[in-house]
């Protein structure tokens, strides 16, 4: 067969069979179904050889970028020859404890003992569990009810999908777990003028505050949250947020809850968002970037005294458990990703090169189309407007049709992978999440790309 031919196969067998997530229906039609065939550093080759630069970074998980697949590669195949699978139910393997224990040197303070999951949404389902079991264990099983925030995205099994503030993936899927409450996110792009920082901050810590003594303390088990808010677009925490969150929680024996999924390993200049932050959280859910998405892997790092809470309760352990979570495998790939991460001075690489891809993207305010910039680290989001002073797209076409039919193929044709969509105020968000071995110049040349786009789709909206 030849090569043309090969690449027609896999066109007709990708649309047959494969069913493609959170993919519309038109992918499946007569376009050219995109296949990727191999990456090299910030950039994914598809089976033509066109080039993309990732400036998502897969979804927010390829910290390494694709370089590094030969040495992993290696430490994964000497974990196949010597333990090529072992649960960790009664049991542990070399691989699963060390990174624990790696796990536990990096978490902020307190946080000691790690349970292995495959995915995010795993790793917030187990954490839903453990929360509830703990409260159970101290007495309190009326404790049941969740406080996550509105337009949050914490993944699409039953329980984490019910912490979603995201009613478009929630509803088609109702009812869900019961008990879930949402509350605003950090987002302050839009709120009065003249409001301060510090009067936002006391407009959130209020609103939980107010519906914990609505609910009820005594049924209240964890807030959720993401230290930087990745739905809605980068939504960064105001002064004083994560300080009155943990006094919040403290008062009224309530649990806090991380979501470091995407915020971990690296992404904001820190193995976790939290240390950015000063959140003080008894829970951590992570995945994505601990094995740089070379295999699945996510977890739970949970508090000594939430564990052992537990672990002294009726049942006298933890009720939860997956076949593959602490996989050798996975367990090995991720120490090599986190021993490539310190040696390539990776995360210095976020904290030397962040406040240069801020301010690059910063001068992108100058556009008419760009209204706001937000984010940290390696995470970063355009709120796309049409009138600045409204702070909202009022442009004779419509948002959605700008972004389905103008922004998106641009960027796409252009060959660079981004996150472009409407969120739910009706307002274009471009996103960008690159690997984060991303340099300089690759910076430099990347914004200049976004600004030439920006412009000429703009120019076709008005």
């Amino acid at each position: 067969m030849s090569g043309k031919d090969t690449q027609q196969n896999l066109q007709e067998l990708g649309k047959r069979h494969l069913l493609m997530h959170f993919t519309h229906a038109d992918a499946y039609g007569d376009k050219d179904l995109t296949v990727f065939d191999r990456g090299e550093g910030c950039w994914l080759i598809d089976q033509y050889g066109k080039r993309y630069f990732d400036a998502l970074a897969g979804l927010y998980c390829v910290q390494v970028g694709y370089s590094h697949g030969a040495e992993i590669g290696d430490a994964v195949r000497e974990q196949m020859v010597r333990l090529p699978f072992a649960t960790n139910w009664g049991n542990g393997h070399e691989s699963s404890i060390r990174l624990a224990h790696k796990l536990a040197t990096l978490a902020p303070e307190g946080l000691n003992r790690v349970f292995f999951t495959s995915s995010g949404s795993e790793s917030n389902e187990s954490a839903i569990k453990l929360v509830r079991q703990y409260h159970q264990a101290r007495g309190e099983p009326q404790r049941r009810k969740f406080i996550a925030r509105r337009v949050a995205y914490h993944g699409t099994s039953f329980g984490a999908l019910a912490l979603n503030g995201m009613t478009n993936f929630r509803k088609h899927f109702e009812p869900l777990m019961a008990g879930v409450r949402h509350v605003n996110n950090t987002k302050r792009y839009g709120r009065p003028v003249g409001e301060t920082e510090a009067q936002f901050t006391r407009f959130l810590l209020d609103e939980i505050e107010s519906l914990i003594v609505q609910e009820g303390p005594d049924t209240v088990a964890a807030i959720v949250i993401e230290p930087l808010q990745n739905a809605g677009g980068s939504l960064t925490p105001p002064a004083g947020y994560a300080a009155g969150l943990r006094e919040i929680c403290d008062r009224h024996g309530v649990l806090l809850v991380a979501d470091e999924v995407i915020c971990g390993f690296g992404r904001l200049g820190e193995y976790f968002g939290s240390r950015r932050y000063g959140l003080k959280p008894d829970v951590i859910t992570f995945a994505k970037g601990i094995a740089s998405g070379y295999v699945p892997l996510g977890g739970v790092i949970a508090s000594d005294t939430v564990v052992d809470t537990v672990l002294k309760g009726p049942q006298q352990m933890f009720l939860h458990g997956a076949t593959y979570g602490g996989h050798p495998v996975a367990c090995t790939a991720a120490l090599a990703n986190l021993a490539i991460i310190e040696r390539e001075g990776v995360i210095d690489n976020v904290r030397e090169n962040e406040r240069y891809f801020r301010a690059a993207l910063d001068a992108l305010l100058e556009l008419p189309c760009v209204g706001d910039v937000r984010g940290d680290g390696y995470h970063y989001s355009l709120e796309l407007v049409s009138d600045k002073e409204a702070r909202r797209w009022t442009a004779a076409m419509s948002a959605q049709t700008f972004v389905s039919t103008v922004l998106a193929p641009a960027l796409f044709d252009a060959g660079l992978l981004c996150r472009a969509g409407v969120d739910h105020e009706g307002t274009p968000i471009v996103q960008f999440s690159p690997p984060l071995v991303m340099s300089r110049d690759e910076i430099t040349w990347f914004v200049a790309q976004i600004r030439d786009i920006l412009t000429t789709a703009y120019a076709r909206a008005v």
